[in-house]
């Protein structure tokens, strides 16, 4: 693993051994640039320690992710989700103490050497000054990809009131009707047309250089990111969050989308999170409750099987750079890999793996030259390079997931 020095306040966000609960999400990033209300991980713990976040990932994801080490450092489990309360007890923290929450390490403040012992998978109990802190709940932490959709109204509010404190929104234009105007706040550079924002459920922010276009319905809480688009007549329920240069149309509720991807156009989304690069076409539509009202089950790669959500609406989990054909119907719990492109009549299962290609009639292996292709090409549509890192990513993934794809054997 990559490791660089530099002088300056220090925060190293670290996976632990869930991160595979995590996947298909976590295949393409480390759990702290996961996005959950307006910021990834990082950037909150970022906020909240005024410092600079860098990571202890796997080692494929490594190189793009690296490690920044100073003389003190404040490493963080990136499944924990900041707020005042948890970020003022890390803050009082001395040199080699530490939280723990149910014998998982939460944070602690390190020197070198200690930082060291860490990663060398050095038993906890070897390491001095650490003290037991039960001051969490599961709303604390994420442990599965819906988490992300179901904390994503709090953390909303959180990131609203870190991000506006103490600034001015833009003005709201006369010509857009309005319902709890102290909780919209508009970045320079952002276009709203004419539409309806009620945030008197929820805040609303909207990006730098982002649109809202004419005719959309947003009801807070929610957050479009910077350059991201809200098609004509969108209707939009919260608690729904656009990282940047997204696209959403049509109708969506409790959607998270983490960067790069667009759900542009007419059909139903709800309680889902879709990766980057992810595309959906007109008119797909995703099932969110079962027909008999039971607790939805979803893929878990963390034991290769369905496992109780304990939610009774969740829609779709789709890796990065799937894309998703016109009129697709996904079931109640669907969890797609990464770089599958789905399409056809009927449902399709609701585990994909990651580079399959079809539907309800089979699957065949998206085969890596042509999904690394796909990738490169999309990505320079918005102008960004598809790097040898990007590269070598995927092909550790297509490897990784052979397994599941059991037409290959």
């Amino acid at each position: 693993m990559g490791l660089f020095f530099w002088d300056m306040n220090n925060i190293i966000l670290f996976d632990d051994d869930h991160w595979k609960s995590l996947l298909p999400m976590t295949f393409t990033r480390p759990t702290a640039d996961l996005r959950v209300g307006i910021l990834t991980i990082r950037e909150k713990w970022e906020k909240y320690l005024d410092g600079t976040g860098s990571y202890i990932t796997q080692d494929y994801l490594s190189v793009k992710f690296p490690i920044h080490i100073e003389e003190i450092n404040f490493v963080i489990n990136a499944r924990y989700l900041p707020n005042k309360r948890i970020a003022r007890l890390i803050s009082q923290l001395e040199i080699n103490g530490a939280l723990l929450h149910d014998e998982i390490l939460v944070a602690a403040k390190m020197k070198r050497d200690q930082f060291e012992k860490l990663i060398n998978n050095q038993q906890l109990d070897e390491i001095d000054g650490l003290e037991l802190a039960d001051t969490f709940d599961e709303d604390d932490f994420i442990m599965r990809p819906h988490d992300i959709f179901r904390l994503n109204a709090n953390e909303i509010r959180k990131d609203f009131d870190l991000m506006t404190v103490g600034r001015v929104s833009a003005a709201i234009p006369q010509n857009v009707t309005t319902s709890g105007n102290a909780n919209i706040f508009i970045e320079e550079g952002a276009t709203v047309q004419p539409c309806f924002l009620n945030a008197s459920s929820g805040p609303i922010y909207i990006g730098k250089d982002s649109e809202v276009m004419e005719g959309a319905m947003i009801r807070g809480p929610f957050a479009m990111g910077l350059n991201s688009r809200v098609k004509m007549g969108a209707k939009i329920y919260g608690a729904t969050s656009m990282g940047p240069f997204c696209k959403i149309g049509g109708e969506v509720n409790n959607v998270v989308l983490q960067a790069y991807s667009n759900k542009g156009h007419d059909g139903y989304l709800g309680n889902s999170v879709l990766g980057e690069w992810v595309n959906i076409g007109a008119d797909t539509n995703s099932s969110n409750l079962k027909n008999n009202y039971t607790e939805v089950k979803t893929w878990d790669y963390s034991n290769d099987t369905f496992k109780n959500t304990g939610l009774q609406f969740c829609g779709c989990i789709l890796g990065d750079h799937t894309k998703v054909g016109i009129n697709t119907m996904f079931n109640t719990g669907t969890v797609t890999g990464v770089s599958c492109n789905i399409y056809g009549s009927g449902f399709p299962r609701t585990f994909i793996p990651s580079f399959s290609w079809g539907g309800k009639q089979g699957y065949s292996t998206y085969r890596i030259e042509k999904s690394i292709e796909t990738a490169a090409k999309m990505m320079k549509r918005r102008g960004i390079d598809f790097s040898e890192e990007d590269k070598t990513i995927l092909e550790h993934i297509f490897h990784y997931t052979s397994r599941y794809r059991h037409w290959e054997n």
